[in-house]
């Protein structure tokens, strides 16, 4: 990205410090459902490539035996339980009750042992169990992977780093419905909040942890 004249890229200003990987992560795949990878949806955001990566993420954290907790939005009807958010975004009536769209995707299923955490508000922390079920894990690092990257990957970042954790967005992952707001937030968390890793880098991370525990 280009600066101002005069202003300092982030590596000179005192961010983008390194924050390395612990060796107890978890996966968090963050509303990888109908919605927006199904052609025709009102949030469907033109293609499945993070879905497609997601995929091979989650195949590697299962082999890991890594924690993995999965993340769907539903309101209950009219949206009382989604306050300001949901009259500020009108998309989000798709997902009162437990419809269609908000499904998570089978490409990225969960399995039997996985967390399912259902959320109301952008981050997969604000307002659910997340937190206490990772420390409870002891888990140091998550690895964070979903849609949208403006939305709810970087609000759940934030909140990973703000709540004791290591957060690593993987950058192939994570989509959403416009190129500027994913690599401005991708470049957002890279300087402030945590780490953003080349889907092959997450891959090498998740073989070099051995055990783990059970996912």
């Amino acid at each position: 990205m280009t600066g101002r004249e005069g202003v300092l890229p982030p590596d000179e200003a005192g961010f983008a410090n390194r924050l390395e990987p612990g060796g107890t992560p978890a996966l968090v795949m963050v509303d990888m459902v109908r919605a927006y990878y199904e052609p025709g949806a009102q949030l469907y955001m033109g293609d499945r490539s993070s879905l497609d990566a997601g995929a091979r993420l989650l195949q590697a954290a299962r082999q890991a035996r890594i924690p993995v907790a999965h993340t769907r939005v539903s309101y209950s009807p009219g949206g009382a339980d989604g306050g300001h958010f949901f009259r500020k975004v009108g998309a989000l009536r798709h997902f009162v009750g437990d419809g269609h769209l908000g499904q998570i995707m089978p490409e990225v299923a969960p399995g039997e042992d996985e967390v399912t955490i259902v959320k109301q508000y952008a981050s997969a922390f604000f307002g659910t169990t997340l937190a206490s079920t990772l420390r409870a894990r002891g888990v140091d690092t998550l690895l964070i992977a979903g849609v949208s990257t403006s939305g709810c990957i970087r609000a759940t970042a934030v909140d990973a780093i703000q709540s004791g954790f290591i957060p690593i967005v993987v950058r192939e992952a994570v989509g959403d419905r416009d190129a500027a707001p994913h690599e401005a937030s991708l470049f957002d968390i890279q300087a402030k909040y945590g780490e953003v890793f080349a889907l092959e880098d997450a891959l090498a991370y998740l073989s070099g942890i051995a055990g783990g525990g059970d996912a």
